[in-house]
C-alpha cells in the first residue's frame, strides 16, 4: 500500500463501502450555522408544529457537531440507498406506503452497521477513537452533514440529491474525534427545475428550499397523531403512509441506481397495500404484520384512520361495509375518519350507517364528523 493510500480517509471509506453503505463522505466538525437559521426561522414560522420536539434548542444542538461529542473533529456522513424499484399498480382498494418503509427499519438496521462500523474502525486503526453515531432520530442535522460532505445537494423539496442514486438514500452520521481532511461539497444544483413544487398536492413546498411540515403528507399520515385536518384530506390521496411524490417526479431520480441492501427490498405488498385488511386489524395483528417495519410508528389507530381518508377519496362503494364497521372501533380518530369517508362515497347504505352511529353515544368530536358527513350527503341530493 502507498502512503497515500494508507491515510485514516481512505481506510474510513474502504471499510464503510465494505459493510454496505454506497457513500461516504467526510466534513469537519464545525457548526452549520446556514442551516441552524434556516431550520430557525421554520421554527419560528410555525411550519414546524405539531413537533413539539423540534425546538430552537434542539436546532442549535443539532447543528453543532462539537456539543454532541466533546473534542469532535470530523463527520462521517454515510448514505445507502433503499431504491428497490418503481412501485407496481395496485387494485381498485389498494393504497400507498412511502419507499423507505417497505422494507426493515432502516433505524435498526443502519445503527447496528454503524456499531460495527466504529468498532472495527478502531480496529483497522490501531488505537481507540471517540464517536457518537445518528440515523434520523437523534439532534444531529443530517442533511446539512451530508451536503458540506459533498454526498450530494439540497434539493428544492430540501432532500438530498445524490447524483448516483438520487435521493432514495437513508443518511447516517458518525462525529468522531478523528482529524481528517475534509471533501468539498458538490458545486450542483436543481438549476431552474420546480416540478416538486409544482407537483405536491398540499403546496407543502412553500418556497424553494422551505417545506412548511404542517403540510407534507408524510407528517399528517405519520407524526400527526389527531385528526387530519379536513381541508387536507381530499389532497391526501391514497397515501396510507408516507408520500413519495415529490421524489417520483424528480428528474435526478430516473437514472438512481437500485439498491441492493437486503433489509430494504419489498416486504409482502407493503408497495401497494389492499386497504379493507388493515382496516381490520387488532392491536395483536397490527403488531404482527408490522414487526420490525418503520409503519409502526404510525400506531394502529394512526394507520387505519389514514386507512379511512384513502378509501374515501378512492370513492368505492365497495369500501362502504368495512368503513361502516369502523364506525364502531375501539378508537374515535378511527370512527371520525370514518365517517368522512362514508360522507364522501355516499349512497342509501353508507347514509343508513351514519344515521345509525349517530343514534348511539359518541364522543363529541365523533358526532361532529357524523352530523358532517350526513350533511355532505344532504347537501349532494340537493344538487
Amino acid at each position: 500500500m502507498t502512503p497515500l493510500e494508507n491515510t485514516v480517509e481512505n481506510t474510513v471509506r474502504a471499510y464503510a463501502k465494505e459493510l454496505g453503505f454506497n457513500l461516504v463522505g467526510i466534513t469537519s466538525a464545525e457548526p452549520f450555522l446556514r442551516d441552524e437559521q434556516a431550520a430557525l426561522k421554520r421554527v419560528q414560522d410555525g411550519m414546524m408544529d405539531g413537533l413539539r420536539w423540534y425546538t430552537e434548542e434542539r436546532v442549535r444542538r443539532a447543528n453543532r457537531p462539537q456539543v454532541l461529542l466533546e473534542e469532535a473533529q470530523s463527520v462521517i456522513s454515510l448514505a445507502i440507498s433503499y431504491n428497490t424499484g418503481a412501485p407496481p399498480s395496485g387494485d381498485k382498494l389498494s393504497g400507498k406506503i412511502a419507499r423507505y418503509a417497505w422494507g426493515d427499519d432502516y433505524h435498526d438496521v443502519i445503527k447496528k452497521r454503524l456499531r460495527q462500523f466504529c468498532d472495527g474502525l478502531e480496529e483497522r486503526l490501531g488505537r481507540p477513537i471517540r464517536t457518537r453515531i445518528f440515523v434520523d432520530d437523534g439532534p444531529m442535522n443530517d442533511r446539512a452533514a451530508a451536503e458540506r460532505a459533498g454526498l450530494g445537494w439540497f434539493g428544492k423539496n430540501t432532500n438530498i440529491l445524490t447524483p448516483s442514486h438520487g435521493s432514495w438514500v437513508f443518511l447516517a452520521q458518525v462525529i468522531t474525534d478523528l482529524e481528517m481532511t475534509p471533501d468539498e461539497p458538490l458545486k450542483k444544483t436543481c438549476g431552474s427545475c420546480v416540478l416538486c413544487i409544482d407537483a405536491c398536492p398540499t403546496g407543502a413546498i412553500v418556497a424553494p428550499y422551505v417545506l412548511d411540515n404542517r403540510k407534507c403528507i408524510s407528517f399528517l399520515t405519520i407524526e400527526l397523531r389527531g385528526p387530519i385536518p379536513k381541508d387536507m384530506r381530499p389532497l391526501i390521496g391514497d397515501w396510507v403512509f408516507g408520500c413519495d411524490i415529490c421524489q417520483d417526479v424528480c428528474p435526478v431520480n430516473r437514472k438512481a441506481a437500485v439498491g441492493l441492501e437486503p433489509a430494504f427490498q419489498k416486504r409482502h405488498d407493503f408497495s401497494a397495500p389492499d386497504l379493507i385488511p388493515l382496516l381490520e386489524l387488532d392491536d395483536e395483528g397490527f403488531r404482527e404484520r408490522f414487526r420490525n417495519s418503520p409503519v409502526k410508528r404510525a400506531k394502529r389507530a394512526g394507520l387505519q384512520r389514514n386507512v379511512c381518508v384513502a378509501l374515501g377519496n378512492i370513492g368505492d362503494p365497495a369500501a362502504v361495509p368495512a368503513l361502516s364497521k369502523a364506525l364502531e372501533s375501539d378508537s374515535d380518530l378511527v370512527r371520525g375518519h370514518a365517517a368522512w369517508a362514508l360522507g364522501r362515497i355516499g349512497g342509501n347504505e353508507a347514509e343508513n350507517a351514519l344515521q345509525s352511529a349517530l343514534e348511539k353515544p359518541q364522543e363529541e368530536e365523533v358526532m361532529v364528523e357524523l352530523q358532517d358527513a350526513l350533511n355532505q350527503l344532504e347537501a349532494v341530493a340537493k344538487s
